[in-house]
């Protein structure tokens, strides 16, 4: 059990269990950003216009086509 929950998950992704939690909190602390510039911008529609989708397509880039990168795919 203490395998499944703290290592086959981190393990899949080719990180060990502090490295996913660190990369696990970066990314969650860019969506709490992203996500409260968003709720501004939807009161003063001039401010954050393209923060969201900024945080987003970085996200994006680092979870994603970095990842192909280290894996030597695509």
């Amino acid at each position: 059990m203490f395998r499944r929950i703290f290592k086959d998950h981190p393990h899949s992704v080719g990180e060990t269990y502090l490295e996913h939690a660190q990369s696990a909190f970066g990314f969650g602390t860019a969506l709490l950003g992203a996500g409260i510039k968003c709720l501004i911008h939807g009161l003063l529609p001039t401010m954050f216009t393209t923060s969201g989708s900024d945080t987003v397509r970085r996200l994006y880039s680092r979870m994603v086509t970095d990842r192909r990168k280290d894996n030597g795919a695509a």
